[in-house]
């Protein structure tokens, strides 16, 4: 069974250890896959592309914690007692 590649860019790992800063060059902002006799082993990311991704992982986290607490329970304050 083919292993589906999460990326339109690829790289085998000894052409990541011979080319590693021109790889880094021509990525730009698209992810890499390294490949491992051809299937799937890491992706290389640039540093924004990683920080946009755990910037949408910790918003998607925030989100199911509003899901999950929709319904409550709730604590009633009074305004005067902030």
């Amino acid at each position: 069974m083919m292993q589906k590649i999460y990326a339109n860019k690829t790289v085998s790992v000894t052409e990541l250890k011979r080319n590693l800063a021109s790889i880094l060059d021509g990525a730009g902002n698209d992810p890499v896959a390294v490949l491992n006799h051809n299937k799937p082993e890491a992706y290389l990311l640039s540093a924004a592309s990683y920080e946009r991704l755990l910037e949408r992982l910790e918003d998607l986290e925030d989100a199911r914690l509003v899901q999950e607490r929709a319904d409550g329970p709730f604590v009633e304050v009074d305004i005067d007692d902030l």
